[in-house]
């Protein structure tokens, strides 16, 4: 079979249940089944993640809520968008990809608030998806990365699907980029009809600032610390591979350094903010700010807005005090 350019949906229909699954836990650490049998011939296509509208009116916009409790910021954000039902629509199955990479607990901004993840669930079932899925690929272990971020509980009470992987949980695409060509997909996010990334805001040593584009890191499984030689590319690789339907950016506490896992909470601010909008560089460059930082310094940022992923200059969109 050779590889070709399909929709998400001629995609699904093409491969069916026949997908190659390679996947690891997190950074370096292979899953024990990470080599199931393949099928007769391995499947590698290519496949664009297009989940964003096509509206210029609303990618013009960013909203920003201040001052309330994490729940409240993220309904007031979307609110200002024009609503949930903006974005999610009857039926739809919604995944929400929040950052939950590291065995901290909330007050240590390593992993998204799970207050915020679950009034976004709440949001999508009261628009009338047909299920909610909270995913990501953590780098410590996934249970106790899950239990401990309190998204688990959080998101469950809500009444979303909590995702736990293995190996079988990935379908290998060729991502199409520079430096990322073929790469394990978590499952559920090609199945899914609408993702909602749901990034923290946090320093990284590496680049500097972790925000809604490099959480896209969260969606394959691999030998991921191998992209780190050239992480800007990588990311700006996944961010043209995979475009979300809406980010909701968690700024109630910023990690301000010692990221992405940090510990201690001398290193976190609380700004009590979330910032969303569908342009993800115009979000990623806002959020700079409450690291201290501009877009120019963080250095995947400024290759998205060249490449035409999105713009970080800021002043060109309309700013929603929401």
């Amino acid at each position: 079979m050779g590889a070709g350019v399909y929709t998400r949906r001629e995609f699904l229909k093409k491969t069916g249940k026949a997908v190659a699954a390679s996947a690891v836990l997190g950074a370096g650490y292979v899953l024990a089944d990470s080599r199931p049998d393949y099928p007769e011939e391995k499947i590698v296509e290519s496949v664009s993640l297009n989940y964003a509208k096509d509206d210029s009116v609303l990618f013009g916009k960013l909203a920003v809520a201040r001052d309330d409790t994490p729940s409240g910021l993220v309904k007031r954000a979307v609110a200002a968008l024009g609503g949930i039902g903006v974005f999610i629509s009857k039926g739809d199955k919604v995944v929400v990809k929040p950052n939950v990479g590291w065995d901290r607990t909330p007050e240590q901004a390593a992993n998204t608030n799970p207050e915020a993840v679950a009034e976004m669930v709440r949001l999508c079932l009261s628009a009338g998806a047909s299920e909610v899925i909270v995913a990501d690929v953590t780098c410590n272990d996934q249970r106790r990365t899950f239990l401990r971020s309190g998204i688990k509980e959080a998101a469950e009470d809500a009444g979303a699907t909590v995702f736990s992987y293995s190996s079988k949980n990935f379908m290998d695409v060729d991502l199409g980029g520079k430096l990322l060509t073929s790469w394990p997909v978590l499952k559920p996010i090609i199945e899914a009809d609408k993702l909602i990334n749901m990034p923290i805001v946090k320093h990284h040593g590496l680049t500097r600032a972790t925000l809604g584009m490099k959480n896209f890191y969260g969606i394959i499984g691999g030998m991921r610390n191998q992209l780190h030689q050239k992480i800007d590319q990588s990311i700006v690789d996944l961010a043209s591979f995979c475009r979300p339907t809406l980010v909701v950016a968690d700024c109630y506490r910023a990690l301000m350094r010692n990221g992405p896992v940090g510990g201690s909470l001398d290193d976190v601010k609380e700004y009590k903010t979330v910032v969303a909008g569908v342009d993800s560089v115009a979000v990623d460059a806002y959020l700079t700010q409450f690291l201290n930082l501009t877009p120019e310094d963080v250095r995947h940022i400024a290759l998205a807005h060249k490449t035409g992923l999105g713009t970080m200059k800021i002043e060109d969109k309309v700013i929603l005090d929401a």
